[in-house]
Formats: C-alpha cells, sequence, structure tokens
C-alpha cells in the first residue's frame, strides 16, 4: 500500500506540476505576474517565496493552481483591509493582450500533451510498439468469413487511419456489433473488406476474430512517430469516452477520481509486479500518460472554473472587442467551482463505494 502512495503521488505531482508549469511560463514569458505557484490541495506543507512569486507545496496530492496578478480581483498591493490600491501594480493578468491570455490559459493542458508525448518515448523507446499485424484467425468468426489471412496488416477502421494494435481492439469493444469497414495492406496492395463484429455471452463484448499484433523496435524518427501515435491513442479515446458519457452510454458512476485512480495503480502493480522492476515502471509511466492527455483533454473542456471556460470568455472578447464584465465572469466560475466540488464528492463515494463492495 506504502508503495501505491508513494507512485500515486508521483505520477500525479508530475502531471500537475507539468500542467501549472505551462501556465507559469507562458505567463513569465507575456509579462503576466504569477503571485504563487502551488501543487496540491489542503494545508500548506512547504512554502517560501523566490522573487515575486510564492511556490506552496499543499498537503493533498491532487490539483495545483497559478495566481496571476489582478486575476479575479487579486492584487499584490492589496491592504490588510481588502482594499486595493489605486495604482494597480505592472503585470496585472486582465491588463494583458487578450492573445498572451489565451495562450497563458491554454498552456496548461498543452504541457500536458507535451509531457504526454516525452514520456512516450520512454515508454516505446525501451518496450518498442504493437502494430495492427493479424496472427491468427478463429473459425467461425467474421474475420475469416471476410477475407482475412495472416499477415495481413491493418491501416484504416471505418475510414479512419489506425496505427496501434489497440486501437483495433477499441474499435472492435464499440463496435457495438455494427459492420466495421477495414482496410488492409497484403503483399503492399491495399484491400477493403466489411467485417461485422460476433457478440460473446461469455465476456459481453464483441469479437472480430483474430489474434494481431506485432512487436516492433522503434529508433530514430520511427521513435517519434510512434510515441505520437501513443499520444493520439489516448487523446482519441478520451475524446470518445467523453463523446459516450453525453451520449448515455456511459453513466457518472463510470468516473473515477482519485481513490480510483490509487485503487487502478495498486491493482496494476500487483498484475506487472512478476514481470519484474521495469515492467512495472514502464506501465506506469504508460499510466503517467493517460492521466496526463486526460487532464489536458478535461480542462479544455468548455466549462465554468475549467481552462476551457476561461478560454471560452477570452474567445467572447476576441469577438466582442471587450471583456465580459469581470464580475458575471466571476460568477459564472465560481458556480462552476461548486458544481464541480459536487462532482468530486460524487466521484469519491463512488470510488470509496467500489472498493467495499470488491
Amino acid at each position: 500500500m506504502i508503495v501505491t502512495i508513494i507512485v500515486f503521488v508521483l505520477i500525479f505531482g508530475v502531471v500537475v506540476i507539468a500542467h501549472e508549469l505551462g501556465h507559469f511560463l507562458i505567463a513569465k514569458l507575456n509579462g503576466i505576474k504569477v503571485l504563487q505557484f502551488s501543487i496540491g490541495m489542503g494545508p500548506d506543507i512547504i512554502k517560501f517565496t523566490k522573487g515575486e512569486t510564492k511556490y506552496v507545496l499543499k498537503l493533498l496530492p491532487i490539483g495545483g493552481a497559478c495566481m496571476f496578478e489582478g486575476e479575479d480581483g487579486i492584487y499584490s498591493t492589496a491592504s490588510d483591509s481588502g482594499e486595493k490600491e489605486e495604482q494597480k501594480p505592472e503585470g496585472a493578468f486582465n491588463d494583458a493582450n487578450v492573445w498572451s491570455r489565451i495562450a497563458t490559459v491554454f498552456a496548461g493542458p498543452f504541457f500536458n500533451i507535451i509531457l504526454a508525448f516525452l514520456l512516450s518515448l520512454i515508454v516505446v523507446g525501451f518496450s518498442g510498439e504493437v502494430i495492427p499485424t493479424i496472427n491468427s484467425l478463429t473459425e467461425g468468426y467474421p474475420a475469416l468469413e471476410a477475407g482475412l489471412r495472416e499477415g495481413d496488416l491493418i491501416t484504416k477502421i471505418d475510414k479512419e487511419k489506425i496505427y496501434l494494435q489497440k486501437e483495433v481492439t477499441f474499435a472492435s469493444a464499440l463496435s457495438g456489433g455494427k459492420p466495421m469497414e477495414i482496410e488492409y495492406l497484403r503483399d503492399d496492395q491495399k484491400y477493403t473488406t466489411v467485417v461485422t463484429p460476433k457478440y460473446s455471452e461469455q465476456d459481453h463484448r464483441y469479437y472480430i476474430g483474430f489474434t494481431i499484433g506485432e512487436t516492433i523496435k522503434c529508433k530514430g524518427l520511427d521513435l517519434i512517430k510512434y510515441s505520437a501515435y501513443e499520444v493520439r491513442y489516448w487523446f482519441k479515446t478520451t475524446i470518445k469516452s467523453l463523446l459516450m458519457l453525453v451520449q448515455g452510454k456511459l453513466s457518472a458512476n463510470d468516473l473515477s477520481g482519485p481513490v480510483g485512480i490509487a485503487a487502478t495503480i495498486d491493482e496494476t502493480i500487483e498484475v506487472t509486479k512478476p514481470y519484474g522492476l521495469p515492467t512495472v515502471v514502464l506501465t506506469m509511466i504508460n499510466f503517467a500518460v493517460l492521466l496526463s492527455v486526460n487532464l489536458g483533454i478535461m480542462n479544455l473542456l468548455p466549462l465554468p472554473a475549467l481552462d476551457g471556460g476561461r478560454l471560452l470568455f477570452l474567445f467572447v472578447e476576441v469577438v466582442r472587442g471587450k471583456p465580459v464584465s469581470p464580475d458575471k465572469e466571476g460568477f459564472v466560475h465560481f458556480v462552476g467551482f461548486v458544481a464541480l466540488m459536487v462532482l468530486m464528492v460524487f466521484v469519491l463515494y463512488n470510488d470509496i463505494a467500489r472498493i467495499f463492495v470488491q
């Protein structure tokens, strides 16, 4: 359990630091004063001031924040009574060019994507990548009947390009039994066929009817290319999962928070431990890739209190030529923050309930 907690703190810490570092660095580049750079939530554990910024490490290893001069009415020159001085200090967030503010807000999620790519370089560099080459086919399943053969390399499913083995698995699992148009390479020639997945009563999911996957070593440009494909895969699955949630194909009960993520980390460590420490480490790094992409995308959702919500107001400012009233924007973000806290409590309850049910 101690190992799980350490791994959880490390993964969350790296992902959150990358996110806040994006905000921090781009703010500095644009002349915006950063009052506080904090990692975690709850009571302060460590804090110190360097230059114009206070750096804080908090007790709970989730979340983080960059507080900018003048953002939400926060000024470093405020008096003890809370009243601002007449002269605003330099470097106020709202005084910066609108595109500078957009870049500063967008940088957090963008740095999560950069982190995911850098971590993917490590995973793919050490373990290689699994491409969608067919190894064998199962009698009585649609793949064989559709004319697919061993050695075929799948390149597209329903017009969408495929680069990795897990993309085929994901597409098959989400097919819902609908016919799938599959493009594949055989002897450097392209072919197309249609496969209708078959439902397994035992596994409660659909199968095409083949084993697939050829591991290749990646160096040089291939390493960069397949690391980008890894990030693309997690980006795509996150977006599709969100769409399924909106469409009602997934429910709020399927969401996981910090407790659920910690439980998943613990299970994954136990499963990979027999294969040795390198496998455990690479699997955890891969988990960090998933988490970093998720955090980046979730923060870009156009919802109040998230980076995406702030970007929405900034783009409205671009269109209108003037900013939305700070009071109105602040109220919207406050309501969004309250709703987010309620959702977090709900997710926390579900995570704990799942653990006790198991």
